[in-house]
Order: C-alpha cells, then sequence, then structure tokens
C-alpha cells in the first residue's frame, strides 16, 4: 500500500533497513524489517554468538522512523518536483536512544514513529521499536532533515 515510498530511500543492497511499510500519515508511519542471519554485521559482532549492534538498531529506527516519514512529508508538500538526476539525502541531527532488549540474526522488528514536529525542513519523531512478541527493544527521539541533492554532478 504506502509501498512506493520506498522507491525513494537511497539505501540500496546490505544497507537498507526497511522490508515494508504498514501505515504512513502525516502524524507518523509504521513498518517492519526481517534482520537477514547472513548480515555482514554478524561475522564479528560477536563470534560464534552473534547479536545486532546497537547501532544497527538506531539504523534500522532512523530509516523506518525518520527518513521513512521525512520523504512522505516532503513529497506530499508537492512542491518539490525530483528530476532524473535529482534524489532525496537524509541527514540525521540528533538521536537520544535507550535499548531494552537484543535483537538476534533472523529476528522480525517492528517501527512506530509518532512526529513531533515537521517544520522548515526538519523532522523530530518519537520511535519505538518492538520484536514480534510485541516487546520493547528500543526507543528514543530521533530529528534530522532530508535534502534534495543532484546525484550527477554530486
Amino acid at each position: 500500500m504506502h509501498n512506493q515510498i520506498l522507491n525513494h530511500l537511497p539505501y540500496k543492497s546490505s544497507f537498507r533497513f526497511v522490508d515494508n511499510i504498514s501505515a504512513l500519515s502525516e502524524d507518523g508511519v509504521t513498518g517492519d524489517y526481517t534482520l537477514r542471519e547472513d548480515a555482514f554485521f554478524y561475522e564479528d559482532h560477536f563470534e560464534g554468538n552473534p547479536v545486532t549492534p546497537g547501532v544497527i538498531i538506531t539504523e534500522i529506527m532512523a530509516q523506518i522512523g525518520l527518513v521513512v516519514l521525512g520523504i512522505f512529508l516532503i513529497l506530499k508538500e508537492g512542491e518539490l518536483n525530483l528530476g532524473p538526476d535529482e534524489a532525496l539525502f537524509p541527514l540525521l541531527a540528533s538521536t537520544e536512544v535507550s535499548f531494552h532488549k537484543m535483537v538476534l540474526p533472523g529476528q522480525k522488528v517492528t517501527v512506530i514513529s509518532k512526529k513531533q514536529y515537521f517544520r522548515f525542513g526538519k523532522l523530530k519523531c518519537y520511535v519505538e521499536m518492538t520484536d514480534s512478541s510485541n516487546e520493547l527493544v528500543a526507543r528514543g527521539m530521533f530529528s534530522g532533515i532530508v535534502k534534495r541533492v543532484d546525484i550527477k554532478n554530486g
């Protein structure tokens, strides 16, 4: 339903942490991601006992909870028409995240984001991540901006 917004994400291959967007509105977004058991970061974190690094958990929360919503809000404004050589580039400004539970390889996580404000191109959201048992994995406040960039000329 809302997955057409995924075409605007600047992440590819091993660093795109969004599988599905199940809800998307001006007030927030809900999406999910299943961590691949063969993901590059499990090889050495930790050897023989892989655990998802906190920075990856934070990135999943940022991609779904901030970037997807930011792109949606910018495109919804209708003022931004992307040319063939243009893309939207997210810039994370700040995060404050608390972690409550480990995420293991192969687990599916859900991210729920609630917009706090969006003005002057800056977005701030309260973001929570839960596991498939609906237990809290992490929560925090994220803020950032999404800029239009010329991909042909850098």
